[in-house]
């Protein structure tokens, strides 16, 4: 504005003048022997120079210089005049720069907090906005859609720990070492200025402060196998709990466990102990799963022998309430007509015998040279009888033999004496 100004009042200053700040007389023996346009003109005269342009801008005409005096020696003199104009103007763009100077640009997603000497007025939105400059108003732009992290227990990398944060007692009086992560947004930008002096140093004494809580009333192994995310969000909820009574306007989004592990001393046992826990469990699993092959087998064939128990009695009770019957039906019959029942016991007694013999019994008194032997129904009946008395011993030892047919031939037996026993009960009758 300043180079604008001097453009317009057509003034010139060379700082490279060695006659620069020279008296005026000092200036007119310079300005001797020279040709117009020869060198610059000395400090006075540019500053007389630069009055009159100046007023002639702001349309004020220049009086001739009587010897100092302005109507007769009164009033100011011309160059003076021309000065206070220029510091009005110099004052006024001062003054323009300076209101200027409050003006201040607000991001989207962030929000602007006026402070009136040190004191919160105002919460500017998002765009241009405008306060009243230092030393009356200042402002703080804060991010408040930005998701921000605070590390506990490490800084940037998990092997730069921190043990101090770390290590932490559980119930069980175990020590165990925790790493992990908070991550917020801010909600109220005033109270994240105000409510707090050092922020994320607050936020990651809340957050070892919760966790301790959390850690000390739970066992072990729950924090490191099954209760890690249980921790986490116990730790969570109990950050915000606490972060609420403080005022801080932070709100906790997540929490994320990065390492939780025992301590690098005892590292070593404690992978042995966990090793001889997986094989107790492992042993206790295959002997669980032996006892439920072994068992129900064991109980059914407990129930299989206790059918087969009751089925035999019901069996024999059934067999003996029935011949026990029969006997009486007998009996009955028996009294009515003694010879005809005894003859009929004996021939189906008989029967019965021969019905399940390989014999043939042959009366030689008849005296008959042709002879019936009824060989197919033998052979069927022994092949039958061998069969079964194979499978059998199959079953018992895979290695048996097997007989032939004919080797298994029945023998034929002439009875060649007389039943004396049934002559005589026939002679009796």
């Amino acid at each position: 504005m300043l180079v604008s100004l001097l453009k317009k009042t057509g003034l010139k200053l060379s700082l490279n003048d060695p006659r620069w700040g020279n008296r005026k007389d000092d200036g007119k023996k310079a300005q001797e022997g020279k040709k117009p346009g020869e060198g610059p003109p000395d400090l006075d005269q540019l500053w007389r120079d630069f009055n009159q342009r100046l007023n002639a801008f702001f349309g004020q005409k220049n009086r001739p210089d009587n010897g100092g005096n302005n109507g007769g020696g009164s009033g100011p003199r011309p160059d003076m005049k021309g000065a206070g104009i220029t510091a009005g103007v110099v004052g006024v763009i001062a003054v323009f720069i300076w209101l200027a100077s409050g003006a201040f640009i607000v991001q989207e997603g962030q929000s602007g907090v006026v402070l009136t000497f040190g004191q919160y007025t105002r919460t500017a939105p998002a765009g241009l906005n405008w306060r009243w400059p230092y030393p009356f108003q200042s402002d703080e732009t804060v991010n408040v859609s930005q998701v921000r992290t605070v590390e506990v227990g490490y800084r940037t990398s998990l092997r730069n720990k921190q043990a101090s944060e770390s290590l932490m007692l559980t119930d069980d009086e175990n020590i165990i070492d925790i790493q992990f992560a908070v991550q917020y947004t801010l909600k109220d930008p005033v109270e994240w200025l105000f409510s707090l002096r050092d922020q994320e140093d607050t936020l990651r004494q809340v957050a070892e402060t919760a966790i301790r809580e959390v850690v000390g009333r739970s066992k072990m192994d729950f924090v490191l196998y099954e209760g890690r995310e249980k921790v986490a969000f116990d730790t969570q909820k109990l950050m915000q709990q606490i972060l609420e009574d403080y005022k801080a306007g932070v709100l906790i989004n997540n929490v994320t466990m990065q390492a939780v592990q025992p301590p690098e001393q005892v590292q070593a046992a404690f992978d042995d102990a966990v090793k001889a826990g997986q094989d107790r469990e492992r042993q206790k699993n295959e002997g669980q799963a032996y006892a439920n092959d072994v068992i129900p087998k064991a109980r059914g064939a407990a129930f299989r022998l206790v059918q087969e128990a009751e089925a035999y009695r019901a069996m024999v009770t059934e067999n003996s309430e029935g011949n026990a019957s029969r006997f009486k039906q007998v009996l009955v019959e028996y009294q009515k007509a003694p010879a005809v029942t005894r003859d009929r016991m004996y021939l189906e007694t008989m029967q019965q015998v021969f019905s399940s013999a390989s014999k043939v019994m042959v009366d030689a008194k008849t005296g008959s040279n042709l002879l019936y032997l009824p060989l197919d129904k033998l052979i069927a009946q022994t092949a039958a009888t061998d069969a079964a008395a194979a499978a059998a011993r199959a079953a018992a030892t895979p290695a048996a033999n097997t007989v032939l047919p004919q080797e298994a031939m029945p023998t034929v037996e002439v009875n060649q004496r007389r039943d004396s026993r049934s002559s005589r009960e026939r002679e009796s009758r």
